[in-house]
């Protein structure tokens, strides 16, 4: 185990981050620091004799998951899944989003090492619940999400943990190609590019996965029509964000009565459309459990990770579905300023639209 690193990580962030946000740092490195040491070779649990069947099943199918992310997606695993982490909690972590009453790009937080973010992740439910109720008593709307899987940027050798395992084999591996995404390219402070960039490789990943020889082509389907939901789902996203923008737009013109009341009918519309939508499937949809808790921190988020997807699949399709070729044509893009960048990405969301 490459446990040297961890020490020295420990002792820089008190340096970087200063007194005013030790707590948090402190909070955020026992975490990370505690998944490390409590790592062991996946090689070890499946010789175990105690290690049950289900879950050797599904450390099974992270190796072979993980070989092919590395010999048909050219993503770069280096060491990263040969380990792994059992505990107990629901989630790995719980991120928190902030947004203004009156605006819809989330706050953003600044970080040693990994620069800019739009959430601050907590171990801790409860230290993400504390602080989000400082936020809610500013008057900003707030969102906390449970968080499966996250991954160091390549600065350690991300293990696999239960997070991963409770998910269906399935699902396990797309989440096991989104995180290696991130290891490709990470765009300081443009959380949108790198979450619908890593869920564009994810969606794509598990399309080639299901459909390689002993692969379930119902499963296929699943993930098409999976694909599909999320796709409507958007479209009516991103219509409520373009009427909300709008309505903040003209905030010091109208009365802050007027504005919250529109607000609030925007986001009543914004409900009744999806479950009219939703009527029509056969599980529930990616909103189904925010409907009671939207406001513009989940707009926000559910923006950054799927806002950018349709651009980043064509330029996939723009480079034959050669994955090498993609990670290189994204680096270019990411080279680019940010507002050449977001020109480039919306010029290729229109012609994947065009192309449906």
């Amino acid at each position: 185990m490459k446990r040297s690193p961890i020490p020295l990580f420990v002792l820089l962030i008190p340096l970087l981050a200063g007194c005013q946000t030790l707590g948090y740092y402190h909070q955020a490195a026992v975490g990370q620091m505690t998944l490390l040491w409590d790592r062991e070779p996946v090689s070890e649990w499946l010789d175990r004799e105690s290690t049950s069947d289900t879950l050797r099943g599904k450390l099974q199918t992270a190796m072979a998951a993980r070989a092919f992310a590395r010999t048909d997606l050219s993503l770069p695993v280096g060491d990263t899944f040969l380990d792994y982490v059992a505990f107990e909690r629901s989630h790995v972590v719980y991120n928190l989003v902030v947004a203004p009453p009156d605006g819809l790009a989330p706050k953003q937080w600044c970080y040693p090492v990994v620069g800019c973010q739009s959430y601050r992740g907590y171990f801790d439910l409860a230290d993400a619940r504390r602080e989000r109720a400082r936020y809610q008593a500013d008057g900003q709307d707030t969102f906390i999400g449970g968080v499966t899987a996250y991954s160091t940027l390549g600065w350690f050798d991300d293990p696999l943990h239960t997070g991963f395992t409770r998910l269906e084999p399935h699902r396990m591996v797309a989440l096991m190609f989104h995180e290696l995404a991130h290891r490709v390219l990470y765009i300081d402070g443009d959380t949108q590019f790198n979450e619908s960039f890593a869920t564009a490789v994810e969606l794509e990943g598990l399309k080639r996965w299901l459909q390689r020889d002993g692969g379930d082509p119902a499963l296929f389907q699943q993930t098409l029509e999976h694909e599909r939901r999320h796709r409507e789902t958007l479209a009516l996203i991103e219509h409520t964000a373009e009427r909300l923008q709008a309505l903040y737009d003209r905030k010091d013109s109208l009365e802050r009565d007027t504005l919250r009341a529109r607000k609030t009918a925007l986001f009543d519309a914004l409900r009744a459309d999806y479950r009219t939508l939703e009527a029509d499937w056969d599980e529930p949809g990616p909103l189904h459990y925010l409907l009671d808790d939207l406001n513009n921190a989940v707009i926000g988020l559910f923006r950054q990770y799927n806002a950018d997807v349709p651009a980043f699949r064509q330029l996939l399709a723009d480079q034959n579905g050669d994955f090498s070729a993609f990670y290189d044509a994204v680096r270019a893009l990411g080279k680019q300023p940010p507002e050449q960048r977001r020109a480039a990405l919306d010029l290729l969301a229109k012609r994947f639209d065009e192309d449906l």
